[in-house]
């Protein structure tokens, strides 16, 4: 028995839609691997053109193809500086948002000891991190300790921010029908609350992903002989501009894969429904 037409065009509609919408993602992910491409490439051909068209000299501002070459021939020192930074930076990073998370939580939960706590957080945060980090290090002395809490400190603001949001914008109508189900705060929290912050927290954890290596670098500037920050430090000392822009292109790579890796998680843990899905 052969199928109505009607029914064979509808099918050929369906897979003729179904062929542009793949073709539309096919072009969306190549646009999204190749413009970021184009962007990096037009910044170092403006970088090159500024230092050739100006005649800027190599000690102030060196051209690419110098800092490259620098980068290869001191990769070993590099890479050897990278580690110490890079375990500041996931420890700052793990101890500070874990820390907004939990205190977020209490927050919502007990709404006097936001009243009393959160001024004291803005104004903890309002401190300027190389401020913040002398101090530290006079009490916890130089090693991986006050490092990893200067990360923690500039991830810590962000996130619990984000999460007072998340966790108090549930829709009302949600709340009743939880209240009505007499569900535990255990499980609005876990079911309903959280959840609903998910978009919330990765959006804060990709800036504190940048920003916890900036505060392990900073901590590296005031007290510290290992580590990008260190190594920034001894190659401005030294006149050394290929080392210094070596180690800032370092730091920017370690804080660009940081942020890569949390964008990959969130892919991974918030899964949209499909556009015009009911």
């Amino acid at each position: 028995m052969t199928k109505p037409s009607g029914s064979l065009n509808a099918t050929a509609s369906q897979n003729a839609a179904l062929q542009v919408y793949l073709a539309k993602r096919r072009k969306e992910k190549i646009l999204d691997l190749v413009l970021p491409i184009f962007g990096v490439v037009g910044l170092l051909f403006f970088w090159w053109a500024v230092v050739k068209g100006f005649h800027v000299r190599p000690f102030i501002a060196p051209s690419p193809l110098l800092v490259a070459t620098s980068f290869a021939r001191n990769h070993a020192i590099l890479f050897g500086n990278l580690l110490p930074t890079a375990v500041e930076a996931v420890g700052g990073f793990l101890i500070g948002n874990l820390t907004a998370i939990a205190m977020a939580i209490l927050f919502v939960h007990v709404k006097p000891l936001r009243q009393i706590f959160f001024p004291v957080a803005v104004m903890l945060n309002s401190i300027p991190v190389v401020a913040k980090a002398p101090i530290l290090i006079l009490i916890m002395g130089s090693g991986l300790a006050p490092k990893t809490t200067i990360a923690a400190f500039v991830c810590f603001f962000p996130t619990l921010v984000n999460m007072l949001e998340g966790l108090g914008s549930v829709d009302p109508q949600v709340m009743e029908l939880m209240e009505i189900l007499s569900a535990s705060k255990a499980q609005v929290l876990f079911k309903v609350r959280f959840y609903n912050s998910l978009p919330y927290l990765f959006s804060s954890m990709r800036i504190a992903a940048s920003m916890s290596v900036i505060g392990a670098v900073v901590g590296e500037w005031i007290g510290s002989t290992r580590g990008i920050g260190a190594l920034i430090l001894q190659a401005t000392y030294a006149f050394d501009t290929g080392l210094l822009y070596s180690a800032i292109l370092m730091s920017t790579l370690l804080a660009g894969a940081f942020f890569v890796v949390i964008t990959y998680f969130e892919k991974l843990t918030i899964v949209w429904p499909a556009e015009g899905s009911h």
